[in-house]
């Protein structure tokens, strides 16, 4: 494995343990050139899914764009990149257990949203907004009137 900051293949593992979904091994080494500590994971290699995107499009899933994606709704909020890594690994085990070798993107953002939305309320309302393409406050309203009456009924 080769460092992220020096880019020697000259490391040793410090640690190893399943991640939280027992899906995948966490790896943490130490690059023994510039001693700089990294994570690594090591997940069991499944079938491609294809993503149809909403041109028509079609590319292989990409757990980073949408980390990238949830850590652009997390900002600032309390969810830490272990529970984002869990979500995306769900998500992702949804998709290879489907019959379907092809998700439409739409289909995808809800299945990331479902469980946003349970992690994080802030943060699901932020990638709704991205999503779902909010036009004005009103897109905001009608995603949140659900969500307060949920809450209303459960402070009862």
């Amino acid at each position: 494995m080769k460092c992220p900051s020096c880019q020697l293949d000259n490391d040793r593992v410090i640690d190893t343990r399943l991640s939280e979904d027992g899906l995948a091994i966490r790896r943490r080494r130490e690059c023994l050139a510039c001693r700089r500590r990294y994570t690594t994971y090591e997940r069991l290699e499944g079938t491609t899914v294809k993503i149809v995107k909403k041109d028509g499009s079609r590319e292989p899933f990409d757990r980073v764009k949408i980390k990238q994606g949830l850590e652009k709704a997390c900002w600032k909020r309390p969810v830490s990149d272990a529970q984002l890594e869990t979500l995306i690994s769900a998500v992702e085990n949804e998709l290879e257990s489907r019959i379907e070798p092809e998700v439409a993107s739409r289909d995808l953002g809800e299945m990331v949203m479902r469980r946003l939305r349970n992690l994080d309320p802030v943060a699901y309302v932020r990638f709704a907004s991205v999503y779902r393409e909010f036009k004005d406050a009103q897109d905001f309203v009608k995603e949140l009137r659900p969500m307060l009456a949920e809450n209303r009924r459960g402070d009862q």
